[in-house]
């Protein structure tokens, strides 16, 4: 009865906190980086402290907020590797879903990536300078054991992988931060440049055996 009550508790406590976050989300996208504590707990109908009591902090929620949307353009990101096409037309698809996925939730990229900008509101915004690294250090991660399990990078290639994987992600992350504020020229012509960048070593390295395949 008691393993009964507490698995009970566990998926309701699960549930709640995924209602949180979705209000969050809301209020995220209609703030960006101005989102509130205060303005989240409105948005889901309770009272500040009950916010804290689930996330701890601003830097709790921020944090699950980033996970929620990093497992979901990690998911979108491994759907275009795996797509059953050429290799080249499956780097611009992966480039084009991180561009796609910025452009789409531009307020929500903005939160998780840039602090507000106005200081003297009553409650300043999300310190995010603090945990967009982190973010960006997992997607790296992310990206350099995909391309570790795919292609043969000869000797010492768990570390090339994450080089590979870092510097991959910083050029997507600059870039896209770029294009999104200047909008200097399409998606698919920034897609097309960034893969001229990285295609010459990718076309010629050949698949990891028994991997997936890149």
């Amino acid at each position: 009865m008691e393993t009964t009550q507490q698995a009970e508790q566990q998926r309701s406590a699960r549930q709640r906190r995924r209602q949180l976050l979705e209000a969050a989300d809301r209020v995220v996208l209609r703030d960006g980086p101005q989102a509130s504590m205060n303005a989240i707990a409105a948005e889901a109908g309770i009272t500040k402290p009950i916010l804290y009591r689930h996330f701890g902090d601003k830097g709790g929620l921020y944090r699950a907020l980033a996970k929620r949307h990093t497992d979901a353009l990690l998911d979108a990101l491994r759907t275009a590797l795996d797509a059953p096409a050429e290799r080249r037309q499956r780097v611009e698809a992966t480039l084009d879903t991180y561009l796609a996925a910025i452009e789409a939730r531009p307020q929500v990229y903005r939160f998780l990536m840039h602090p507000a900008e106005d200081t003297q509101l009553p409650e300043p915004g999300f310190d995010v300078g603090r945990h967009s690294a982190p973010l960006l250090r997992r997607l790296g991660e992310e990206l350099a054991k995909v391309i570790q399990e795919r292609v043969d990078l000869g000797p010492g290639s768990e570390q090339l992988s994450r080089v590979w994987g870092h510097g991959i992600v910083g050029m997507m992350h600059g870039a896209g931060d770029w294009w999104l504020g200047e909008r200097p020229c399409s998606r698919a012509q920034l897609v097309s440049s960034l893969a001229d960048l990285l295609w010459g070593r990718l076309a010629a390295v050949a698949d990891r055996a028994g991997g997936p395949g890149f």
